[in-house]
């Protein structure tokens, strides 16, 4: 089993769509097994998109991402990361597909709703940055057998 990183960005938050995103990861079939509210301060914000500091529009990014509260989550499944990545749509959300949260509900690049992991390797770094060992709930799913064929 996989698990990913997202985050619901502060302008998903600020529109109300903290629901529809969960519902979207939930119905894909992915298991939600750690969850927090938090304002992002600058030096966690520092951490998460330290590959893109130097770049012009870094400084943005930061004073956006720690703008308002966002919601952090892990969800653990087989592909998680790129079952996340094909829900969220592709980072311009002109050019994602109707369907994905991005597609659906984003107009900017800048205010693209939310952040995934982009690898299996990234996931494990990023999970590391918002959550500890002791705050994942392993559950049992009772639907499980009727998502996972045990392929």
């Amino acid at each position: 089993m996989e698990r990913t990183l997202v985050l619901i960005k502060p302008d998903a938050v600020q529109r109300g769509l903290i629901g529809q995103i969960i519902s979207r990861f939930e119905q894909r079939g992915l298991k939600l097994v750690a969850m927090k509210f938090i304002q992002m301060d600058e030096a966690l914000a520092a951490r998460h998109y330290a590959v893109h500091q130097g770049k012009p529009f870094y400084p943005g990014l930061i004073a956006f991402i720690t703008s308002g509260p966002v919601v952090a989550m892990v969800w653990e499944g087989k592909n998680a990361v790129a079952t996340v990545r094909a829900t969220m749509g592709v980072t311009r959300p002109w050019d994602a597909t109707p369907g994905t949260i991005r597609g659906d509900f984003g107009l900017t690049m800048g205010r693209n709703l939310v952040h995934g992991s982009d690898s299996v390797e990234n996931a494990a770094i990023e999970v590391a940055l918002f959550f500890d060992d002791g705050e994942f709930v392993n559950w049992q799913r009772e639907t499980e057998r009727w998502i996972d064929d045990g392929e």
